[in-house]
């Protein structure tokens, strides 16, 4: 278990929700499992705890029709972890075992199919295949329940290799046939080739408004859209493009997916997660940071602050180069011109966002006379691109964030600054920290503090494991007035 057995009984005894999505409660009896906020309440003597909800499926479980497990945030531990679980889990998460296969995920990772496998199960329970299909039955729900595609479209949008499997996992996971589980479905239902809306949960508090302001204000024009109420981009998935509408709301997001390709439901859905950091643990963060001298205050004004992902680590990495001394919205116009110019125009275009961001191989063979900008850069941006293209360079869930730290410290041009923003927002490092950042310089003169890098390096020490999350809240800092900021 990934939780120690004290915390898991007095989670269970108080109902708390902030533990929904670290572990699940299964009952022996009935051979049901639930999250630990569920108004159930079984004797001590009938329950088993698991770490995943495929491996409580695998021990024979189905999920609870009353608390729906499986809505669940995922755990924060998959983020934390830069070890092969974490790694395997992120990329399982993605999409990457029904894609590739097994083989696919274990050649990613750098080991035997039988290791990963092997590491799986004892650390979650589940193996591989096993948790692939939790994933899928997840997706399959989803799509019963909120659109009117045939069965059929269904189980093959859902990644289920036949009619016949997907029924079956279907009726296992849920103890009831899949149309059944769409007549019980309460709300609206898209028709085919609308929107797919979903709700994505999260752990409270959520900053909410710091997240879309930390979006909208890097923008870029073609590709994003932010409005102050919610969020708009266009995603380049396995199957083909789409647009995700994000729109924070109580206890989840809401969001709208415009997909080419149903098959990516899962992938963009989990995308969107990393991007909105929605599976964080803030209360762990908070109990890190608000004791700080420094950084209390801002951590108590602000809670549930997030640290923003991205749904495409090329492009981020991209964009970092393009941020290289140029202001924030600077950057991001330079972004929306590259779109424009090397981008590729969406079947379904919404409102204002019309491209997707160029891929890697299209920038590595772009003539870099036509890129308006300064010829070190220039040079930084097309050799970052190579690399990606070529796969010297990989950033995804399942990159080992030190090598792929130092690949692109390898590069010319590609500093610690633009490594450790790329280690924050792509490699999902918690403890990521930008020293040398000019707003972190100007974030601690206004604190009072000494806001050399040396010194910002080591006041900061005292913020691990939650560094990233310190970084988040000094930038924020910036945007508020002195006196307001002092009188929090």
């Amino acid at each position: 278990m990934l939780v120690d057995s004290d915390r898991i009984r007095q989670a269970l005894a108080s109902r708390d929700p902030r533990f929904d999505g670290w572990f699940f409660v299964a009952v022996t009896t009935t051979r049901i499992y639930c999250r630990p906020s569920c108004p159930a309440r079984p004797k001590p003597e009938n329950v088993r705890f698991f770490s995943t909800a495929a491996a409580a499926q695998a021990a024979g479980f189905r999920a609870c029709k009353r608390c729906r497990p499986d809505a669940t945030p995922g755990s924060p531990e998959w983020d934390r972890r830069g070890d092969l679980v974490g790694r395997a889990m992120r990329l399982i998460a993605d999409g990457v075992v029904d894609r590739e296969g097994v083989r696919g995920l274990a050649r990613r990772l750098g080991y035997t199919e039988r290791h990963v496998h092997r590491q799986l199960v004892a650390v979650v329970g589940a193996g591989p295949l096993a948790l692939a299909r939790a994933q899928r039955a997840q997706s399959a729900r989803i799509l019963l329940e909120t659109t009117e595609l045939p069965v059929t479209a269904v189980a093959f949008a859902a990644g289920f290799g036949s009619v016949r499997q997907f029924n079956d996992t279907v009726r296992e996971v849920f103890a009831t046939a899949p149309g059944a589980l769409r007549a019980r479905a309460r709300h609206g239902r898209a028709a085919a080739g609308d929107a797919v809306t979903l709700r994505l949960p999260y752990r409270a508090p959520l900053d909410a408004a710091g997240l879309v302001a930390f979006l909208g204000v890097r923008a870029a024009p073609g590709v994003e859209d932010a409005d102050g109420d919610s969020y708009r981009r266009s995603l380049r998935l396995p199957h083909g493009g789409g647009v995700v509408e994000l729109r924070p709301a109580d206890g989840h997001v809401l969001a709208r997916f415009w997909l080419d390709d149903l098959r990516d439901l899962a992938t963009a859905a989990q995308r969107c997660r990393v991007l909105l950091d929605l599976d964080s643990d803030p209360h762990a963060v908070a109990d890190t940071l608000d004791g700080d001298p420094v950084l209390g205050p801002l951590v108590r004004a602000q809670p549930g602050r997030r640290v923003p992902g991205h749904v495409d680590g090329a492009e981020l990495a991209a964009r970092a180069v393009l941020g290289q001394q140029v202001s924030v919205r600077g950057a991001a116009t330079l972004a929306g011109r590259l779109a424009a110019a090397y981008g590729e125009p969406l079947a379904r275009p919404v409102g204002g966002v019309t491209h997707l961001f160029p891929s890697a191989a299209v920038l590595a063979d772009a003539e870099p006379d036509t890129l308006a900008m300064p010829t070190a850069r220039r040079r930084a941006l097309v050799g970052l691109a190579r690399a990606l293209a070529d796969g010297d360079v990989v950033l995804d869930g399942g990159a080992d964030r030190d090598d792929a730290r130092a690949r692109l410290l390898a590069l010319p041009g590609i500093g610690p600054w633009t490594a450790a923003y790329v280690a924050m927002r792509v490699l999902r490092d918690p403890d990521a920290f930008l020293p040398s950042d000019l707003g972190v310089r100007y974030a601690l003169e206004r604190l009072g503090e000494d806001a050399s890098p040396a010194a910002a390096a080591r006041l900061a020490e005292g913020w691990r494991p939650y560094r990233a999350y310190a970084l988040q809240h000094l930038w924020a800092s910036l945007a508020e007035p002195a006196a307001g900021r002092a009188a929090a």
